[in-house]
């Protein structure tokens, strides 16, 4: 069983690194864009989960793409403004 043990580890993370890969937002991406990233995980065994979690994925606390605050009143709403 332990000689199995280093197969699925790197199957757990080639795994791991395919779903984030696919969930991370393409502007998020750093330095490859996100096709090329998928192809780099999958088809290289450790290296690419390895090269994803280091130069690809999104840097801490930048996950979420940064978007302008919404109105707080619907006076300052241009939707609800434009309604009117």
């Amino acid at each position: 069983m332990l000689r199995y043990l280093p197969v699925l580890l790197s199957l757990a993370l080639t795994v791991y690194c395919t779903v984030d890969v696919i969930q991370t937002p393409e502007a998020a991406v750093r330095n490859l864009p996100k096709l090329a990233w998928l192809v780099v995980v999958l088809l290289f065994a450790v290296v690419g989960p390895a090269a994803w979690l280091i130069a690809g994925r999104p840097r801490s606390g930048r996950r979420a793409i940064r978007r302008p605050p919404r109105p707080q009143g619907p006076d300052d709403d241009p939707e609800f403004l434009r309604g009117i």
